[in-house]
C-alpha cells in the first residue's frame, strides 16, 4: 500500500509539474517531496490507528476428547473418521455383558430383600398382636408382667430388623441405579453435530475412563470462532459491532465480511495463577496481541471449503475517519490476491 500511494503521488506530481509548467528547482522539488511525506504519512497513520489490520488470524474450533465413563472391551465402532455425524449418533460400543449381569444380579437381590422385608413386617404384625394380648391379660390381672416385657422386646427387635432391612434395600436400590447407569454408558453417543478426527479406535481394544487417555477426538460443527490478533495500539478504537473483513489463506482472492462480536478483555501474556512462582521481567519482553473475535456474516462463506483451524488475515473498520478505510480495504484485497502466489512446490 505504501508503494501504491507513493507511485500515485509521484504520478500526480509529474502531471501537475507538466500541466502547469512548474520549473524544477531547489524549492519546488523538495516542497513536493516533503508534501508527499506528510500526506502519505498522515494517511497511513490514520489508517493504521483507526482501521487496524492483523496479519495473524485464525479460525478456532472446539474439540471434545471422548472418554468413556466405564472400562471395557470395545465391540463396535460404527463411526467413520472425518465423516459428518449427527447429535446422538453412536460413536462406539463397549461390551455390556458384565454390566448387564450385574444389573440382573442386583435386581434379583432387590426383589429378594423386598420379599424378606414383607415377611419381617408380617412377623411384626403377629408380634404386636401377642403384645396386645399380653397387655390385655395384665389389665385383667390374669397375665404376667414378664410375658408383656418379652412380647414388647420382640416387637422392638422386629422393628429394628425392619429398619435394618430397609437400609439394606435402599443401598441395593442405589447400587442397582448405578449399575443401570454404567450399563447405559457402554454406548457412547456424539455430543453434537460434528465429526471425529484421528480415529484409531478398533473393536477389541480396551477403553478406560482416564481423562488424559481419550479414545477419539470429536470436533463440534458450529462451535467455531475467527480470531484476529491485533496490536495493542488500536485498543481504544476496537469495539463490538464494528465492521470487519477476513481473508483466508486457503481461499485466495476472496474477502469475507463479518462483525466484531467480542474484544477479549484479557491478554495471555499477563496471566498470573496462584500456583505459579514469582514473576520476573521475562513476562514483559513480548507485549502480546489483543484477541478480537469476528463472526463471519458473509453468505458466501458456506460455499467454500474452509478447514477448521485455517489461518488468514483480518481488518476492522471503525466509525472513525471512515473514508480512510478505503485504503485498508484495497490493501486487504491485495493481500488476498497474493495468496495465489506461494514458493512451495
Amino acid at each position: 500500500m505504501d508503494l501504491l500511494l507513493i507511485l500515485t503521488y509521484t504520478a500526480l506530481c509529474v502531471a501537475v509539474f507538466k500541466i502547469f509548467r512548474i520549473p524544477l528547482n531547489k524549492w519546488t522539488v523538495p516542497t513536493a517531496a516533503l508534501g508527499g511525506v506528510v500526506l502519505i504519512g498522515t494517511l497511513i497513520m490514520l489508517m493504521n490507528y483507526n482501521h487496524p489490520y492483523s496479519e495473524m488470524a485464525r479460525n478456532y474450533y472446539v474439540s471434545t476428547p471422548i472418554v468413556p465413563l466405564v472400562k471395557g472391551r470395545v465391540v463396535e465402532v460404527p463411526v467413520q473418521a472425518n465423516q459428518p455425524v449427527k447429535k446422538g449418533d453412536v460413536l462406539f460400543r463397549i461390551d455390556g455383558e458384565p454390566f448387564r449381569l450385574k444389573v440382573e444380579s442386583l435386581t434379583a437381590r432387590v426383589e429378594s430383600n423386598r420379599e424378606h422385608l414383607k415377611s419381617i413386617e408380617a412377623r411384626l404384625r403377629s408380634a404386636k398382636l401377642d403384645r396386645d394380648r399380653a397387655k390385655e391379660l395384665m389389665q385383667r390381672n390374669v397375665g404376667k408382667q414378664r410375658d408383656l416385657d418379652v412380647s414388647q422386646a420382640n416387637v422392638d427387635d422386629i422393628v429394628a430388623q425392619i429398619d435394618q432391612q430397609k437400609a439394606t434395600l435402599n443401598d441395593l436400590q442405589a447400587q442397582l441405579l448405578e449399575a443401570k447407569y454404567q450399563l447405559a454408558q457402554t454406548v457412547v453417543y456424539a455430543p453434537s453435530d460434528g465429526h471425529v478426527v484421528q480415529l484409531a479406535l478398533r473393536p477389541g481394544m480396551i477403553a478406560t475412563p482416564f481423562m488424559y487417555r481419550p479414545v477419539m477426538t470429536f470436533i463440534h460443527q458450529n462451535d467455531t470462532a475467527y480470531v484476529g490478533w491485533f496490536w495493542q495500539n488500536s485498543m481504544q478504537r476496537l469495539a463490538v459491532g464494528d465492521e470487519a473483513e477476513v481473508v483466508i489463506d486457503g481461499v485466495p482472492g476472496k474477502i469475507f465480511k463479518g462483525k466484531v462480536t467480542a474484544v477479549v478483555p484479557a491478554i495471555a501474556a499477563g496471566n498470573v495463577q496462584a500456583n505459579l512462582g514469582l514473576l520476573d521481567q521475562s513476562t514483559a519482553v513480548r507485549p502480546g496481541r489483543l484477541p478480537v473475535v469476528i463472526s463471519i456474516t458473509d453468505p458466501e462463506w458456506a460455499k467454500y471449503q474452509v478447514i477448521a483451524g485455517s489461518s488468514g488475515q483480518a481488518a476492522v473498520y471503525t466509525h472513525y475517519f471512515h473514508h480512510v478505510s478505503v485504503m485498508r480495504k484495497i490493501l486487504l484485497r491485495m493481500a488476498s490476491w497474493m495468496n495465489y502466489i506461494f514458493p512451495f512446490h
